[in-house]
């Protein structure tokens, strides 16, 4: 028994896919982000909603226990996140994605459906729609003949389990990777490549195995089994190369490939809204990926595999036994409060801190003295596309103050004080100098280009990426040491005082 009949549920629908469609339309700007957050999340309760009601009601009990579980699990986690945790739980939540679409494709191959005069037959060789003409013979084996739609469902079924399979694993080691639990640096070995696309063609050759064994009338769930494991192990060899300065870049394409894996699942299934979410997913993905790739100065073949065909850059040095010229709260603030131009840098370090507040409160202490105070934002700065911009929101830091890398960087030579808070890769000046270095050939913010550059930092340590900064040790560095919110709270003070 369902509630809904087939005409009302594709209403639903198609009213759930159109606020998809208006979803990323407002995400575009952040002006209409946060309405196009709410359109996105009301048109995914109308899909639950939907899918929902037009379920034989039988399953109603199981259906409301997975709800429940995954509220009591999903809902706890997105409170409890710091801001500088978002995108591990992103990577952890596309992971989550990934896999249960493999699981449902993989159930969808192995499922059996009972006919009358035939027995148990596979629910791939029915075809999508789960008919087809047959004629039972009375004292004798019938075998139903194998539809073209059920060898393109197979594709389909295998395909999702693979690449959602991949999705899953690479997503738990990006975990891993921003939750520094492993480490950020690329992981190579002897024969990488070849381990790699070894097990690349071992899963394509046991998806094809699965789509052909069709043929029989029921798919081997061991096949299944056997793609699903060895997918996971292509995830974990696809990312393991990748330094900690490119894991955003791949969390965006894994998005992408849990996405092909949803639309892939939409045709398993015959549900035409998870073909469109799907679809949305996979392309903007896609998009973001290019996006972030260009803003890194690099093809996403050398982001991803590049690992193997350069030189890994050595371990940063003890920076602390080289000079470096720090600094005290009061210096700082004479820089400052004295200047005519200033332009603050943000990083990961700023959203660790929580100083955004802080930051904003100093920038218009700045501005109350007439200084001409800018934001100057990387695209990739933080651990996440518009990581920055999120975090200045928070503290309504005016959005036209935030100049984005191109709009920036002219500026700098004009600029009296550069501050940076909390950044360094994206500054690092080895971007241009240091072939082989994991972040050679990225486009940065040109700080060094000011009259003098300010680093709030908690020690010499490098950045994420792990190599040493030589702009720390230029003359004109004036280096403040300490947790961001804290050094920037007395620096706020020392303008008061001025």
């Amino acid at each position: 028994m369902r509630l809904l009949d087939t005409t009302w549920t594709s209403l639903g629908y198609l009213v759930a896919a159109v606020c998809f469609i208006l979803a990323l339309k407002g995400l575009s700007s952040p002006a209409t982000a946060r309405r196009g957050n709410l359109i996105g999340a009301a048109g995914a309760m109308l899909a639950v909603l939907v899918a929902f009601l037009s379920t034989d009601l039988k399953h109603v009990l199981l259906i409301l226990l997975a709800i429940a579980v995954g509220t009591a699990l999903g809902v706890p986690a997105a409170r409890r996140v710091a801001m500088t945790q978002m995108p591990q739980l992103v990577a952890l939540f596309n992971g989550v994605g990934g896999a249960a679409a493999a699981l449902v494709a993989g159930l969808e191959l192995t499922r059996t459906m009972s006919l009358p005069g035939v027995g148990q037959v596979s629910a791939l060789v029915m075809g999508n729609t789960g008919s087809f003409a047959y004629a039972p013979l009375s004292g004798s084996t019938f075998v139903p003949p194998v539809t073209g739609t059920a060898y393109v469902a197979a594709a389909a079924g295998a395909f999702t389990v693979l690449v959602g399979a991949v999705s899953f694993a690479g997503s738990v080691v990006t975990f891993a990777k921003l939750q520094e639990i492993m480490t950020t640096r690329p992981v190579t070995f002897p024969g990488g490549p070849v381990v790699f696309g070894g097990s690349l063609a071992v899963a394509v050759g046991l998806a094809v195995a699965i789509v052909l064994d069709v043929r029989n009338g029921e798919v081997n769930g061991l096949l299944v089994l056997a793609l699903a494991l060895v997918s996971m192990l292509v995830g974990v060899l696809f990312v393991l190369p990748v330094g900690g300065a490119d894991v955003p870049i791949v969390i965006s394409l894994l998005n992408a490939f849990t996405g092909l894996t949803v639309a892939a699942s939409g045709y398993v299934l015959d549900n035409v809204l998870l073909l469109v979410a799907g679809t949305l997913v996979g392309a903007s993905g896609t998009i973001l990926t290019r996006l972030m790739a260009a803003a890194m100065g690099r093809s996403l073949a050398s982001i991803l595999f590049g690992a193997f065909r350069q030189k890994a850059a050595g371990p940063a040095g003890p920076g602390e036994e080289r000079p470096v010229r720090s600094g005290s709260p009061e210096d700082v603030a004479i820089l400052l409060g004295y200047a005519r131009k200033v332009i603050i840098v943000p990083g990961y370090g700023l959203a660790v801190a929580q100083a955004q507040h802080t930051i904003r409160e100093l920038a218009e202490l700045l501005e109350a003295r007439g200084v001409e105070v800018l934001y100057g934002i990387h695209p990739v700065a933080g651990r996440m596309p518009g990581h920055m911009n999120v975090l200045l929101a928070e503290a309504n830091v005016p959005y036209e103050a935030l100049k984005e890398m191109d709009e920036v960087n002219p500026q700098f030579a004009t600029t009296d004080v550069a501050l940076v808070v909390g950044a360094n890769d994206v500054v690092n000046p080895a971007a241009k100098t240091t072939p082989g270095a994991p972040i050679y050939g990225m486009p940065i913010l040109e700080v060094s280009q000011a009259k003098q550059v300010v680093f709030l930092k908690r020690s010499m340590r490098p950045g994420f990426a792990g190599i040493e900064n030589e702009l720390l040790y230029d003359p004109k560095t004036t280096l403040l040491f300490g947790d961001a919110k804290e050094s920037l709270t007395k620096v706020v003070a020392s303008v008061k005082g001025l």
